[in-house]
């Protein structure tokens, strides 16, 4: 029970940081990688946004996602946590899963695809720039990987604190 109100939290607030994280070609721009390369391209060509882009080396993203996912999954299977590495290991490994998931049906493909919110301004009105969901499916690919390791290691963790 405990496990799926964890869950439920762990999804509605990943979900409504991506929320607030977007509405203006600002906050839009700091996820430009997760974009459509037709997107970026306009956004690239636009003289006011190109100097806003920020590319982060890949290892440098993988680093921060493995401590920010590990602690929070850490933290979160804390208070269920037992004896047993098996254990510890599946629930990390369900919750980062679950939310992998969540994060590529809900806030990818049904949210982020058909909302405006996070649309580019010179590009508001074109829905199909926005359609292509190569990069969210390599993004979740990532995540499978990502979150096994991330459970191998809080699993672990769990077994000695």
């Amino acid at each position: 029970m405990i496990f799926g109100i964890e869950l439920a939290y762990l999804c509605l607030g990943f979900w409504l940081l991506c929320f607030l994280g977007t509405g203006t070609d600002e906050k839009n721009i700091k996820s430009i990688a997760s974009y459509p390369d037709e997107v970026i391209n306009i956004v690239k060509s636009n003289s006011k946004l190109r100097d806003k882009i920020v590319s982060t080396p890949p290892l440098m993203k993988l680093g921060s996602n493995l401590v920010l996912f590990g602690v929070i999954l850490y933290i979160l299977c804390f208070f269920i946590r037992t004896d047993s590495f098996l254990y510890n290991f599946l629930a990390v490994l369900i919750m980062g899963q679950a939310l992998n998931l969540f994060d590529l049906l809900v806030i990818d493909l049904l949210w982020w695809r058909n909302s405006k919110r996070v649309r580019f301004l010179e590009t508001k009105d074109d829905k199909g720039l926005y359609s292509n969901p190569k990069k969210h499916l390599i993004s979740f690919l990532k995540g499978i990987v990502l979150f096994t390791i991330i459970a191998l290691i809080d699993g672990g963790l769990l077994l000695l604190f």
